[in-house]
């Protein structure tokens, strides 16, 4: 298996998969009507946490947030800090509204729609934390170029987190894992990034304020072992 495959998300221009499942509740679709239009990334601009928020804060990103909960939990831990989370799937950036509406957490804003387009937007060396929870995994090897690990995104990552940031990538995907850690250990990768894990026990377990989601957790019930792998950015 070879992670230079013609094209990766950076480069093919488009999403896979759906937007959109079971038919919003009221209330979700009044948070989306309502509370949406309110936090939205603007649809064009630098995006900063001084032009969103008013002030320049540690700003952190979610690549594909699902339901939003660490999203969430990150930004009630972090209330000082500035978090964007981007999602395609219509019924969890709902969801992910309501814990917003809940927790009363005013350091958030949502992008609905692909994250790159907004990540591009960042200006580089802006991000202390960047995060890819649980990826959809592509097993089938011709579809490797669109797994957001690969060596256009990477290096997109690598230019937009500050020297000391931090990526964090959970997969429960024993393909993804493998292919993650081949991408990573790249000779620029490894310029780029140095792996934190020391022992095992580091990347078997969250840690650093990361929680378990529920997605982790579901992976667990099923037999299945989520992987916590943090980066931290070179200088």
């Amino acid at each position: 298996m070879t992670a230079h495959k013609a094209g990766d998300p950076t480069t093919l221009n488009r999403l896979y998969g759906r937007a959109s499942g079971h038919k919003l509740r009221k209330g979700q679709q009044d948070l989306v009507d309502s509370l949406l239009p309110q936090i939205e990334v603007p649809a064009e601009g630098d995006v900063t946490a001084a032009a969103l928020f008013g002030e320049d804060r540690p700003l952190h990103f979610e690549i594909g947030f699902g339901s939003g909960e660490h999203l969430a939990y990150r930004a009630d831990l972090l209330p000082d800090h500035a978090f964007i989370g981007a999602e395609p799937f219509l019924n969890g950036v709902a969801t992910a509204l309501g814990h917003i509406r809940e927790k009363h957490l005013p350091n958030i804003r949502l992008w609905k729609g692909d994250a790159l387009e907004v990540l591009r937007r960042v200006p580089d060396g802006s991000l202390s934390f960047l995060y890819l929870l649980h990826p959809d995994p592509w097993p089938k090897a011709r579809h490797a170029k669109r797994r957001m690990v690969n060596d256009g995104p990477v290096d997109l990552f690598a230019a937009k987190l500050k020297p000391g940031g931090e990526f964090r990538l959970a997969t429960d995907d024993p393909t993804y894992l493998n292919w993650a850690l081949m991408v990573m250990q790249r000779e620029r990768h490894l310029r780029q990034f140095e792996w934190l894990a020391k022992t095992p026990k580091d990347f078997l377990e969250p840690s650093g304020g990361w929680i378990e989601t529920r997605y982790g957790a579901k992976s667990r019930r099923e037999g299945r072992r989520p992987y916590y792998l943090r980066y931290r950015r070179n200088a």
